[in-house]
């Protein structure tokens, strides 16, 4: 069940290093502007885009696998369509479980997969999907 409620979303947000998943080197675009908030919000950003090689100032990964174990991810924050989630969130799991981190999978605004929030549940992690993160930070924490 996804995460809905402002303690839950606090929870989420509480963490240090965000993975951000579809990360763009599109000035103007959500999933570059967003991530650069969250940046100047104090977070680490950890970019990961197959066709980048650095976003932001930091270097950007093609896959979440690929993002080095030395890396501590607390959140994967998602910024693909929704069809393309259920592979994410199983990468997310699979850090979780193999490296140790990993403790939540935000799907941005608009972007929702119900099975893939089920599956994330199952393992632990929390969830929250169709809300911006930039939004709700400014909402919650700003």
């Amino acid at each position: 069940m996804p995460i809905t409620d402002d303690d839950g979303l606090r929870s989420v947000l509480d963490g240090d290093t965000v993975a951000v998943v579809g990360c763009s080197t599109t000035a103007g675009k959500a999933a570059h502007d967003i991530p650069a908030y969250l940046q100047r919000q104090g977070y680490e950003i950890v970019p990961v885009n197959p066709f980048a090689n650095e976003i932001l100032g930091e270097t950007a990964y093609d896959s979440l696998s690929d993002v080095p174990e030395s890396i501590d991810i607390d959140v994967v924050d998602v910024f693909r369509p929704s069809e393309e989630t259920g592979d994410i969130v199983d990468a997310a799991i699979d850090r979780h479980e193999d490296v140790g981190d990993v403790s939540s999978v935000w799907l941005q605004l608009g972007i929702t997969n119900e099975d893939a929030g089920d599956h994330a549940a199952e393992a632990g992690l929390d969830f929250v999907q169709d809300k911006c993160m930039k939004v709700e930070h400014a909402r919650l924490a700003g």
